[in-house]
């Protein structure tokens, strides 16, 4: 239920691109409702897609680990960017 600003973008890599999450749906007012709330829930706690984000978000954690491991890109982009700032 994305509200502001980035919010819809992220609500949209969490559940179409990166495949972590289910974005809820609001109702002709505007307003989610308690049922399409737990369908959400039971969705990701019990289907089979719910399985599959499990999958995905362990997949993205250990990319992001590895990123920020000594080494990784992160790491690399993070001693550059500090180079830089020493250089002046």
């Amino acid at each position: 239920m994305p509200q502001w600003t980035d919010q819809i973008t992220n609500a949209k890599c969490l559940e179409e691109i990166w495949g972590v999450g289910v974005r809820t749906k609001a109702d002709e007012t505007g307003i989610v409702r308690r049922e399409n709330l737990v369908s959400c829930i039971k969705e990701i706690m019990v289907d089979e897609s719910g399985v599959v984000a499990q999958k995905n978000a362990a997949k993205w954690r250990e990319l992001a680990k590895a990123a920020v491991d000594e080494g990784g890109s992160s790491d690399k982009d993070i001693d550059e960017f500090v180079s830089e700032l020493i250089k002046g």
